[in-house]
């Protein structure tokens, strides 16, 4: 049977607010940020707020209880539990970083539910966490006018389709919400599904032209609705394979049953 792989961006889709602009909020750093934020990428500037926390004396687990604080809707824990016990690949493809990815997951008790994060490296070095690039723009640059110079989603994505194992088919069901999952969207093929959520820049470039999407499109607005959502998919797509797989056994058994007659 085909594999069905759930892909899940995080900020604004798995948690309802982005975790960068959350922990530099509540732990008192907006004033450097804005000022910062012209001069830096992202990815860059968040990497500058850690070392101006690690000078505060502010430490790793000090980063730690203030994720914990995020918010995460109970219904899409709900939901991303019930995916991974019916037996989807969940997997998380994210402009996050790994550090604050995997302490709010493993917060809310999902960590093991998913087989692969993909996102921004980071680390704790002498006390300070650092957040890198997942790609390496000064080194080699990834060349897609789509996405961010650190992280572009549809490279990721065509290695997460290279790795399937040969002869297996898969389904894919991609959640998101930004620009940066637009790219990522276009990739995807018509035996796919693509949820944007409503109202949001990802719903918005994929409106205004539907037509560069071969996946099909399921919008959502909230926890809700992704519940009802995802999972109708995964229950949509669970059938008609069973349906193939079916039909494919009775062709089988036929072709045996006339290559015994032929035989005898």
């Amino acid at each position: 049977m085909a594999e069905i792989v759930v892909v899940f961006d995080f900020d604004r889709t798995i948690i309802d607010g982005d975790s960068d602009s959350w922990v530099v909020t509540e732990m008192g750093l907006s004033d450097l940020f804005h000022q910062l934020r012209s001069t830096l990428p992202w990815n860059s500037l968040m990497d500058r707020m850690m070392k101006e926390l690690h000078s505060q004396g502010k430490t790793a687990e000090d980063i730690t209880e203030c994720l914990k604080r995020t918010l995460l809707h109970p219904r899409i824990a709900a939901t991303i539990k019930s995916a991974y016990e019916l037996g989807c690949d969940l997997k998380i493809l994210s402009d996050a970083n790994q550090f604050f990815i995997e302490k709010i997951l493993e917060h809310h008790g999902l960590l093991g539910c998913f087989s692969k994060i993909y996102t921004n490296p980071s680390f704790v070095d002498g006390g300070r966490l650092r957040i890198l690039p997942y790609h390496d723009s000064t080194l080699s640059p990834h060349g897609c006018s789509l996405c961010p110079s650190n992280l572009c989603k549809g490279l990721v994505l065509d290695l997460i389709y290279a790795s399937a194992p040969e002869g297996e088919r898969q389904n894919f069901i991609y959640l998101g919400d930004g620009r940066g999952d637009y790219c990522p969207s276009l990739k995807l093929q018509d035996s796919d599904y693509v949820m944007p959520r409503k109202n949001y820049p990802l719903w918005d470039r994929i409106f205004s032209d539907p037509a560069l999407v071969k996946a099909e499109v399921h919008e959502w607005s909230n926890g809700e609705e992704l519940e009802k959502i995802l999972l109708h998919l995964i229950n949509t797509i669970s059938t008609e394979q069973s349906i193939s797989g079916s039909n494919s056994s009775s062709q089988s058994n036929s072709s045996d049953c006339k290559l015994h007659m032929s035989v005898s």
